[in-house]
């Protein structure tokens, strides 16, 4: 029966053998090796899954998983057994009457345990859970919870769209608003004023911190919370999906020992992880990285990293203060939002700091029209700027159900396209999730600022000819890469039209 060969490094599948479920609480699992169902049992736990075996007619070979493998194919089952669990979590929860106060004492998501492993028989701390899980099995960045005259809804934002997850009675929605309350440190008995919190979940081995902001509306309170993202979840340059060519541009201008480099672009164009991606490719313990940010959206081990807390009058502006008394060698400012931030900024790149920053701003070169605007003088800007880049997070057409959009093909000359082009829209599938895309891809213009900017910033110069000099200088604008993906198929003209690309 035993097999006293440790495996290692391997990516086994789940095999749901009789009674594996208590099984998994002992620390025994199944799974297939050659086609032939075994019994995996890992070191770090072998006297509970040898107590168990023994008390079992189980007729299986052992083997022995080193830990990295064990707890892989552990975290299978769970999500497994997880699923299965959470497909009827929602008849439970309408149909159980669960008293608030019993909800309000649990301390369960406060301790350390993980939330597809519990066995919480409370329906509604089930359902909260279930929320959590599905929303990082769908890749959303957002849950928002809202209350309607007649009943409650729950949507995610999946690739930067709201997508519809289940409607439920608004009796039982106050109830998850108050579950929400509790596990993040909310006044549970305050409805009339808006409150913000922060909350930590753990699923499958890995901790999530969550934003809560709650806010009261006419049929009752609101809730989005915000999944923040750990360092390693923060993916590199290439991988963002940035054309080589502007990744090489952006990796020189991080060399320069002092400078700005600004990402520009509307809420939800993915500025804050270019940001960490550049950092991420800069670090080293040669450096001190400090940064301020509203809120730290990615925890990071190697980078200094404050929050802003205006309650107190942390501000950017206060804070960057701080930040050049702690001796920088770089700089993060999560965003330039007023002319002081954007002065101090200025100076701290003209005084020997590399700054990184973002702007709201549609196109990289009217940032540089909107510094000017915030009364910041030309010299100090053609001075301190070294580029900045523009982008956007354009969503992917699913290729397994696109279909040919013969409306769109009869407006394609309204947007400088050939009225012959083929192009494609979305439809839905289960392989979408019934949205018609799948991921998201950046496309980003780099405006370097170079002598021929430089000259024209001596005069008064606009957005349009800025554009116009980069685009001689070789810029390639977001115009140009949208219609290049509706050309190639890659993404739809209804998508193009609400990343505001034209």
């Amino acid at each position: 029966m035993f097999n006293s060969k440790e495996i290692h490094n391997l990516n086994l599948e789940v095999v749901e053998y009789d009674n594996y479920e208590q099984a998994l609480k002992n620390f025994v699992l199944f799974t297939k090796i050659d086609e032939n169902i075994v019994v995996a049992v890992t070191k770090q736990h072998l006297s509970i899954s040898f107590d168990y075996l023994s008390k079992q007619d189980i007729d299986l070979d052992v083997i022995f998983l080193n830990e990295q493998s064990f707890d892989r194919l552990y975290n299978k089952f769970i999500e497994s057994k997880t699923d299965k669990q959470m497909s009827d979590i929602t008849q439970t929860t309408e149909e159980a009457v669960v008293d608030e106060d019993d909800i309000s004492i649990s301390e369960f998501l406060k301790t350390s345990s993980d939330i597809m492993t519990s066995e919480e028989s409370a329906p509604i701390i089930k359902f909260v859970n279930s929320l959590f899980y599905q929303a990082v099995k769908k890749k959303s960045s957002d849950i928002h919870i809202e209350l309607h005259e007649f009943k409650g809804e729950v949507r995610y934002r999946v690739d930067g769209v709201l997508v519809k997850h289940i409607e439920l009675d608004k009796n039982i929605m106050s109830l998850v608003v108050s579950r929400i309350k509790v596990i993040s440190d909310l006044d549970i008995s305050e409805k009339r004023v808006p409150q913000d919190g922060r909350t930590a979940i753990k699923i499958a081995g890995k901790t999530l911190d969550i934003r809560v902001s709650i806010l009261p509306t006419f049929y009752g309170e609101r809730v989005v919370m915000r999944i923040l993202m750990q360092s390693d979840d923060i993916p590199t340059l290439e991988n963002l999906g940035i054309s080589d060519n502007i990744t090489s541009k952006l990796a020189k201008l991080t060399q320069n020992s002092y400078g700005m480099i600004l990402v520009t672009g509307p809420t939800g164009s993915g500025k804050s992880t270019t940001l960490h991606a550049l950092l991420q490719t800069i670090e080293s313990p040669e450096k001190n990285i400090i940064t301020v940010e509203n809120p730290v959206e990615y925890k990071s081990d190697n980078i200094n990293q404050i929050q802003v807390n205006e309650k107190v009058g942390l501000t950017f502006a206060s804070g960057l203060r701080s930040i050049l008394r702690q001796d920088p060698d770089v700089i993060m400012i999560g965003e330039i939002r007023d002319s002081e931030t954007a002065s101090i900024a200025i100076q701290a790149a003209l005084t020997g700091h590399l700054v990184f920053s973002t702007l709201h701003t549609n196109r990289a070169p009217a940032s540089i029209t909107r510094l000017i605007d915030m009364g910041l003088e030309r010299f100090l800007i053609s001075s301190s700027i070294l580029g900045v880049l523009a982008q956007r997070l354009v969503r992917k057409l699913c290729d397994d159900c696109k279909v040919e959009d013969i409306v769109a093909e009869h407006h394609l000359a309204e947007f400088d396209l050939d009225e012959n082009l083929k192009v494609y829209k979305a439809k839905g599938c289960p392989n979408c999730n019934h949205t018609g895309y799948v991921g998201r891809v950046a496309i980003a213009e780099l405006f370097v600022i170079d002598d021929a900017v430089k000259s024209a910033l001596q005069h008064e110069v606009d957005d349009e000819q800025l554009m116009q000099i980069a685009i001689a200088n070789g810029m390639v604008t977001l115009s140009s890469q949208i219609k290049s993906m509706i050309k190639n198929g890659t993404t739809s003209l209804d998508e193009a039209i609400r990343v505001g690309i034209k």
